[in-house]
């Protein structure tokens, strides 16, 4: 049985930059080929099994993708706005002790947040900080934060507020 990968149009090939010339000349070799060329520039030293899991890979990469697959866009994820009258005491205290500008129980407190998750608005880096929300009978930082960004520390534009460590997030409405 020989196995073909089929070629498809470029406008819709996935791979760009230096991997698209790669993919438009394996899209024309039926795997048999390349498992064939693969074998022996292993002489000898590439088992089965090896061969089959480089080839299902190959195939794999050069499978269509969705258009926003590679895309850098907004992935703001912000579950609900909180009172901040609402919110634990101890998380109350924290966000007065970050308009007071300290002091932090913990060193990591007051440090940028990179927002790697992407879940809050996106904004330049050491935009954000985050600090720690202390939880009853936890010895160590626990899983709660707020994080706060703007321009000056002390008095920050939006603030958020995590019991989960970065999984969720619910903006902080200071007024209520």
């Amino acid at each position: 049985m020989t196995a073909h990968v089929t070629q498809r149009e470029p406008a819709r090939d996935a791979l760009t930059g230096p991997h698209q010339g790669l993919a438009q000349r394996w899209s024309r070799r039926p795997l048999q080929q390349v498992s064939q060329q693969v074998r022996q520039a292993g002489k000898g030293l590439l088992s089965t099994a090896t061969i089959m899991v480089t080839i299902a890979l190959s195939a794999a990469l050069l499978q269509p993708q969705p258009v926003h697959a590679f895309s850098r866009t907004d992935t703001t994820v912000i579950d609900s706005v909180v009172a901040l009258s609402a919110l634990p005491r101890q998380a109350q205290d924290t966000h007065s002790r970050i308009l007071a500008g300290g002091p932090f129980r913990f060193d990591k407190d007051g440090t940028v947040f990179g927002n790697r998750e992407r879940l809050l608005p996106r904004q330049t880096r050491g935009y954000y900080r985050e600090y720690t929300v202390t939880t009853p009978g936890v010895r160590h930082r626990g899983a709660r934060r707020i994080v706060c960004g703007g321009l000056v520390v002390q008095s920050p534009e939006t603030c958020f507020y995590t019991q989960d460590h970065y999984q969720s997030f619910q903006k902080i409405d200071p007024r209520r």
